[in-house]
């Protein structure tokens, strides 16, 4: 189980497979460059950017799902740790963002969609709603995809969402996070920090 959780009462935190761009998306919205494992599964403990003085932190969960080299067990470690870290915080998770790779994601869900089988993004997309957490789905790398409406039109449709994707502009935000256009996300996030009149948490999403 993760440990070294701050005590801070509201977080919003920050999940996806690895190599889907989270440690860019947190550079651009944090400010600060850390380090990043040039390897996948490298990040096993979460990143808690803590340096505001209000009572709120940013958490980027390390990556869950297939990497190279790492062995299985210990890829089903991280995501029990992914899981149970959400669940024990989930009053204090004021958003949950699962970040995923625009260009790849249909063709992943669609490989691990067996009979008994839940691909991983999915399963966490209705993880975080069914623990009570408003969940916004940064789709990353999109300055890499043509056809961005049917791209998002499938996403929807695999995450049980009714296509056309601009009418859940609150649940889905194209982003590519490399070049620094991540405001479908900011916009995303501020809906649902309003919601919970948290607007004083605005400025770390503008």
């Amino acid at each position: 189980m993760f440990e070294n959780r701050p005590g801070r009462d509201a977080e919003v935190v920050f999940v996806g497979r690895s190599n889907v761009g989270k440690s860019t998306l947190m550079r651009e919205l944090t400010g600060h460059s850390f380090e990043t494992g040039g390897k996948p599964g490298v990040t096993r403990q979460p990143n808690h950017f803590d340096w505001a003085s209000e009572d709120f932190m940013l958490t980027d969960l390390p990556g869950f799902g297939f990497m190279s080299g790492v062995e299985e067990d210990r890829r089903e470690r991280i995501k029990t740790d992914i899981v149970e870290y959400i669940e024990e915080n989930a009053e204090k998770v004021l958003v949950g963002v699962l970040v995923v790779d625009g260009k790849s994601v249909i063709d992943i869900i669609d490989r691990h969609s067996g009979e008994d089988e839940i691909p991983h993004d999915v399963e966490m997309f209705y993880f975080l709603r069914e623990v009570g957490i408003p969940v916004v789905v940064a789709v990353n790398k999109m300055d890499k995809v043509d056809d961005e409406d049917e791209r998002l039109n499938d996403l929807c449709d695999r995450l049980g969402l009714h296509p056309p994707w601009k009418q859940w502009q609150d649940t889905i935000a194209p982003i590519s996070a490399k070049r620094g256009n991540i405001d479908a996300l900011n916009e995303a996030v501020k809906t649902h920090l309003h919601e919970q009149k948290r607007d004083d948490l605005f400025k770390f999403f503008s």
